[in-house]
């Protein structure tokens, strides 16, 4: 049996499984949550010039089709007043265009939690909740949703998160890009790229959310643990080496009616990550033991790397079902890219049509631009040769990253949406020299 069938296999087989546990929900009022999702991509890109090419470059010719595949359980329960626990079983496989390298905003938001290319099982979720009422609060019902049972919560509170979790899932909302299952495909659209959130390889950590959040407003603060080794699968919090705090300031407003929000995030992380100055020094002097490090290999033994970043990012409805959006990253390019991806500063802006407007409720369509860059220290790094674990062609003839996508989402029924997604990438992994490339995805979703 070939890995695509036997990533349809066990797609299938979760489904099944899933729908049965549902419909079994929908038969009473129950503590109980049960959901289910499916995510199938295949994705080419085209050929293109390149002048050189490295052990971390994308292939400058047009590659076979890549396919990845993930399926996930949301599963929670009350517990006692407020408490709930969620539990989320997820299997993935597959893997990106060259293996997710050589463009910074890699192409397939899917393969980032893909670790193997045979189907993996595994717990992306495991985590606690707590809602603490403040004041003399109202309440508002919230109705089941995914990791989300039924239950009055106060408007006025403190909601304390602890376990396993993607940090992503509380900081950097944006009703527009955020989920590459459903909307943008590329990592520095459906995310700040700039913010090198702190995650194992398929995008989760372990720690603390503590949020006060209030009907126009929220405060939020975390401290999770880090990888080990840049983009590894093995995590580690130390208390004064290894560890990362993230603060969010959000508000929510109405313009003409139409809703929107701002949110500011700073995030301060401590790893084992070198700085690139000790990278270029390692290059001279040939010390293999460091450059592994960099490019994700082995593990330091030591510490003090530290990356400060800053996001700004924005939503707002402009009309009934048209919304636009935009994201500012910053961070200080001093030390190694450590967990997500390779860019120090981005500027991102689209918008996202809904299908309401033609008479298709179900159907999205969103057409976005991202313009990525990385610090000059970094920028050096890849000039005399460094690989990071994302990018690296063996030198560097530095361009700004320019990115444009657009999606169309078609739901064809009321569980399954088919999406043909186009990349346009200038200067792949920020190099004149390569590109353009031309990115074709086709997506398959199934939720309920």
């Amino acid at each position: 049996m070939s890995l695509k069938q036997k990533l349809l296999v066990l797609g299938m087989v979760l489904s099944l499984f899933s729908q049965g546990l549902k419909a079994q929900e929908e038969k009473k009022v129950s503590k109980w949550t049960a959901h289910f999702q499916s995510t199938i991509i295949a994705q080419k890109h085209s050929g293109f010039k390149a002048l050189y090419s490295g052990e971390n470059s994308l292939a400058d010719s047009a590659e076979p089709a890549a396919t990845s595949l993930t399926a996930t359980l949301f599963l929670g329960r009350k517990l006692w007043k407020g408490a709930s626990v969620y539990v989320n079983p997820e299997v993935s496989g597959g893997k990106g265009l060259s293996f997710a390298q050589g463009v910074a905003g890699a192409l397939n938001g899917e393969t980032y939690r893909v670790g193997e290319v045979a189907p993996t099982v595994f717990i992306a979720r495991a985590y606690l909740q707590q809602h603490i009422p403040i004041g003399n609060t109202t309440y508002e019902r919230v109705q089941d949703d995914v990791n989300q049972v039924t239950e009055l919560v106060p408007t006025s509170r403190i909601t304390i998160s602890a376990g396993k979790f993607a940090i992503s899932d509380f900081y950097d909302d944006n009703a527009y890009s955020k989920d590459p299952r459903t909307q943008f495909l590329n990592w520095s659209v459906w995310a700040n790229g700039a913010w090198d959130y702190p995650a194992n390889t398929r995008g989760y950590t372990e720690g603390v959310v503590v949020e006060l959040i209030k009907p126009k407003w929220a405060i939020r603060a975390s401290t999770v643990a880090v990888p080990r080794i840049a983009n590894f699968h093995l995590m580690e919090y130390k208390i004064t080496k290894a560890h990362s705090e993230t603060v969010e300031f959000e508000h929510k407003h109405s313009i003409n009616g139409h809703p929107g929000n701002t949110a500011l995030t700073i995030s301060n992380t401590f790893s084992q990550a070198p700085s690139y100055a000790d990278g270029l020094k390692a290059l001279q002097t040939g010390d293999t033991a460091l450059l592994n490090v960099i490019r994700g290999k082995q593990e330091h033994y030591a510490y003090g790397g530290k990356k400060l970043g800053i996001g700004l990012n924005i939503a707002q409805e402009v009309a009934n079902g048209v919304g636009v959006f935009s994201r500012i990253g910053w961070n200080d390019g001093k030390d190694a890219s450590w967990a997500f991806t390779e860019i120090d500063r981005t500027v991102t802006a689209g918008l996202s049509a809904s299908g309401v407007r033609w008479k298709r409720s179900g159907d999205i369509w969103g057409l976005s631009g991202a313009l990525n860059g990385i610090s000059k220290p970094h920028r050096d790094f890849l000039k005399a040769g460094g690989y990071g674990f994302i990018i690296g062609d063996g030198n560097l003839n530095y361009g700004s990253e320019g990115i444009i996508e657009t999606y169309y989402s078609a739901q064809f029924t009321k569980f399954l949406w088919v999406t043909f997604d186009y990349q346009f990438v200038n200067h792949p992994g920020y190099n004149k020299d390569r590109g353009p490339v031309h990115a074709f995805a086709l997506r398959g979703h199934i939720a309920f």
